[in-house]
């Protein structure tokens, strides 16, 4: 893994990572693609999901997005049904 990133480096003139420091931007990935807590902490080998949900779980625009629609589209349905009951 070590020498393909490095010939990355070199073919493109991109600046130096550590294979460890593709840890960060993976599990960021793994999240947004959908993967659990517990799915990407034992793709990290962490002991402990504290570790990998205070290091590694950050919240990207798009998941911003995906919440703010789960919200409004609660927000529909639960008018609904309150308008369904009164005049139902």
């Amino acid at each position: 893994m070590r020498k393909w990133i490095v010939r990355v480096h070199a073919k493109y003139n991109l600046n130096q990572i550590t294979t460890h420091g593709l840890r960060h931007p993976h599990s960021s990935l793994l999240f947004e693609a959908g993967a659990s807590i517990k799915e990407v902490q034992d793709h990290l080998k962490h002991a402990d999901a504290k570790i990998t949900m205070n290091i590694y779980a950050h919240v990207s625009k798009k998941s911003q997005e995906v919440a703010v629609q789960k919200f409004k589209k609660f927000m529909e349905n639960l008018i609904r049904c309150e308008y369904d009951f009164e005049y139902g």
